[in-house]
Parts: C-alpha cells; structure tokens; sequence
C-alpha cells in the first residue's frame, strides 16, 4: 500500500514538473517575441521620427526660401519702379518733392506715396490758379489720378452750363488728356441733397449731375479737341457725398465734378515742369 502511495506521489511530482517546465518555454517564448516586437516598435518609431525631422526641416528650409524670395521680390519691385521711369523724370520728381508740403511728405511712407505727391502737386500747379486752389482737391491712388473740382468753379447754382471762369481750368485739363493717346478719363457729376424747385425745367439732382458731367465733355471735345473715345460721362446725383449734406459748407463740398484720368507719369513730368 505504501508503495502504491509513494508512486503515484512521484508520478505526481514527474507530472507537475513537465507541466511548469511546458508552461516556462511557452512564457519564454512569448517574452521573447514581445521584446523582439517592442524593439522593432522601437526602430520603426526611431525611423519614423526621423522621416518626421527631416520634413520638417525641408519645410523649414522651404519657408525660409519664400520669405527670402518674397523679401526679394518686394526690393526687386521698389527699385522697378524706380528704372521704369526715366533720369529726367526722377530728376523732376525729387525737384517737385522738395516744393511739397514736409507735413504732407513726412506721411509717404513708401516711393508709391511719393510718386503720388509729386503727382498730384505738378497736377495741381497745372492745371489751376492760386484763386482757384482751394476748388481743386487731387489725390493719386496708384497710378489713377481723380480732380474734384467745386460746381462753383464750374457753373451757376443749380445750372447746367459752364462758366466762363472755367475756361482756363477746362483747356489745362485737356492738355493732361491729350498727352496720352491711351488715356480713359471719367467725369463724374455730383449734387447736393436739397431737390430741385417744382417746375423747373431740370427733373431732379440724377438729371443735374448727368447735365453737368455731359457738358464738361462735350466741352472737351468740342472746344479743347479732346478724343471722344476717350471720355465718359457719369452722373451719381446725390448718392455719394464726401460728408453729411447737414449746413451749407457740407453741401458746396458735396457739389463737385470729379474726373478720374490713368497717367503716362514721363509724360506727366515732362508737361508739366513747373519751375
């Protein structure tokens, strides 16, 4: 009986020991293709990131190329604009800044703003007299050139029909035309709010302003041989005020022709050289 008893126990133990030394080499092996999994996680991560820091190098390499570029492109253009015009013109430019207002020049802030000075004050120095000076508003916004001249330089209150007055203001004016044969140039009549008189034989202010920017261009083509084909005629009534129509003073501002011209700038200096 005790035999019996002792070998079962052995075989027991025998059983027990296969069954650890089984489940050991399973475990052994698994541990082993987990860390052989963890390294190649590791490398394909250490790979990955490499890929990730070169990218964003090459964009960082590429970003600074654009800025560097751009930089680049906006010296390049500055100094296009400076070539395109001729030695004279800059000649005449510099000499026509130094006669402009330094509070005014003080504000240009770019050579676009001071070409547009220049512009804008040989324009004014043209094309008007002292006593019409304050009548004349010019301003240059690229190379567009818009003249807002006072109705009461123009014509009569509530008239249609140039002055006599305006006579020298209209032949400097075509001068400026006529100096570019591609030239468009826009006029644009604008009113007041007050409405017309009941009865009067002009309808209301869209019919005043569209009157009066017609008769500066038939003037122009008429009396100052100015190429029809060149000019528009615009009426914007009342609808685009520079300030609210609340007293007087606000209204003979409002009531104005403007013209809208595209200047050749050498042919701009060359005309008009004021000395």
């Amino acid at each position: 009986m005790k035999k019996t008893v002792l070998v079962s126990v052995l075989s027991l133990a025998m059983f027990s020991s296969c069954v650890s030394k089984k489940k050991y080499v399973e475990l052994e092996t698994e541990l082993s293709n987990t860390q052989s999994n963890l390294q190649r996680t590791a490398m394909e991560k250490e790979e990955a990131q490499s890929k990730l820091d070169a990218i964003e190098a090459r964009v960082a390499d590429y970003n600074s190329k654009i800025n560097s570029l751009k930089e680049s492109n906006d010296e390049k253009m500055e100094m296009n604009d400076l070539t395109v015009m001729s030695n004279n013109t800059k000649q005449k430019m510099r000499a026509t800044l130094a006669k402009v207002d330094q509070s005014e020049l003080s504000k240009a802030t770019s050579l676009e703003d001071s070409i547009n000075l220049a512009v804008s004050y040989n324009l004014k120095q043209s094309i008007t007299e002292d006593s019409e000076s304050d009548d004349v508003q010019i301003t240059v916004d690229k190379t567009v050139v818009m003249i807002n001249v006072s109705d009461k330089l123009l014509f009569r209150s509530g008239s249609y029909r140039l002055n006599s007055k305006a006579d020298g203001l209209m032949k400097k004016l075509a001068e400026v035309i006529n100096s570019e044969p591609s030239m468009e140039v826009m006029v644009e009549g604008h009113t007041d709010s007050q409405t017309m008189v009941p009865g009067s034989h002009i309808q209301d202010n869209w019919d005043l302003s569209v009157r009066r920017s017609t008769s500066i261009v038939r003037a122009l083509q008429d009396k100052y041989n100015v190429d029809p084909a060149k000019l528009i005629a615009a009426g914007r009534s009342s609808y685009a005020p520079l300030v609210e129509n609340s007293n007087k003073e606000n209204m003979a501002k409002n009531r104005r022709t403007r013209i809208v011209i595209i200047p050749n700038l050498d042919k701009f200096f060359a005309m008009m050289d004021s000395e």
